[in-house]
């Protein structure tokens, strides 16, 4: 599991350079072809190792609710997030994966409440959610990518 824990901390590290490196009015614009932005897809990725991790196994999610309802899958981009929201999310992105890979080795998660995903994984374990948020996170970043290809394409 440490492996994936690694994984997940790069990947977030990678996320969190866009979110740095990436012009400000360019993190929130959706092009032409998309239905979200590079902001959306960031914050997205936070809320759903939450939920993934911690909601299946019947424990407390680490973040405000209201971050939780609003990048959760199923939602869209929703005007211009404020500096606050973009410090928490930009705090929480390597905050919580470390809380994550810490309440895992202490053995929080006993319960587990199988989940079908999206793309049509079962979830029946706490293990199954960490292996396949590393797989959602990464499918995110290509979305990213493929964000940031489009932008500069319309530019």
């Amino acid at each position: 599991m440490e492996e994936l824990f690694d994984i997940t901390l790069q990947t977030r590290k990678t996320l969190h350079g866009h979110l740095l490196n990436t012009p400000k009015e360019d993190l929130f614009k959706i092009p032409k072809g998309f239905n979200n932005n590079i902001w959306w897809n960031i914050a997205h990725v936070v809320v759903t190792e939450q939920l993934l991790v911690y909601k299946l196994s019947g424990e407390s999610v680490n973040m405000p609710e209201e971050i939780i309802e609003k990048y959760r899958k199923g939602t869209f981009p929703e005007g211009i997030p404020s500096d606050e929201e973009i410090d928490l999310i930009s705090s929480l992105m390597f905050s919580l994966p470390e809380q994550t890979a810490n309440d895992y080795e202490k053995g929080i998660f006993k319960d587990f409440k199988p989940y079908m995903t999206s793309a049509k994984i079962e979830l029946k374990s706490v293990e199954d959610a960490i292996v396949y948020n590393t797989y959602h996170e990464g499918i995110h970043l290509g979305s990213v990518l493929a964000l940031k290809r489009a932008l500069s394409a319309e530019s």
